[in-house]
């Protein structure tokens, strides 16, 4: 199914959304890789406040590259998911609602995306330039000091993801493999 989301995501929207989904985000999403995300679970572990609201806000795994004269944001594809999976779930427990990556997610991130209402979604890998044309506006909003891998506010127009782990824990990686070994 298609459907067209605005963000920051609710539980309510996010438990509508199923593994196979085309959905086109716009609204406003943020940027982390794995620096920042080790960075945020040091601050959580010594009690410190994050440098953002995690409850219903969607983590896009991306570090852009330089942007060109009049563009936002360079390329901006997507990382390798698993990276993060050592974080994702105390952020999910926070009540962020949606990442954004590639590739497979561990059990206990699949584990507390059930548990917490959330969604993973997935852009195409290979695509940061085209991805990076629904990329309106791009601010470093915390830990400048890493580059690329600072955190950074996007204001997104149509951006496409395709829902692979919902809410039920429906995992598109699984049941497409499955259906695929039935040809």
């Amino acid at each position: 199914m298609e459907r067209h989301v605005t963000a920051p995501i609710n539980k309510k929207t996010a438990k509508e959304l199923r593994a196979g989904d085309y959905v086109y985000l716009t609204g406003t999403i943020y940027t982390a890789r794995d620096a920042a995300h080790k960075r945020m679970y040091e601050a959580l572990e010594k009690g410190e406040a994050l440098p953002l609201e995690m409850k219903d806000n969607v983590i896009y795994y991306m570090g852009p590259s330089p942007a060109k004269e009049g563009r936002p944001i360079g390329s901006a594809g997507p990382t390798t998911a698993s990276r993060m999976d050592k974080y994702a779930p105390a952020l999910l427990d926070l009540g962020l609602t949606g990442m954004i990556g590639k590739g497979k997610r561990s059990d206990e991130v699949k584990e507390a995306i059930v548990r917490n209402g959330a969604v993973y979604f997935v852009a195409v890998g290979g695509a940061g330039a085209l991805l990076a044309g629904s990329i309106k506006a791009s601010e470093v909003i915390a830990y400048d000091d890493l580059g690329t891998e600072a955190i950074r506010r996007l204001e997104v127009e149509n951006f496409p993801v395709t829902v692979v782990i919902d809410s039920t824990g429906q995992n598109l990686y699984e049941t497409a493999i499955r259906e695929y070994c039935k040809l």
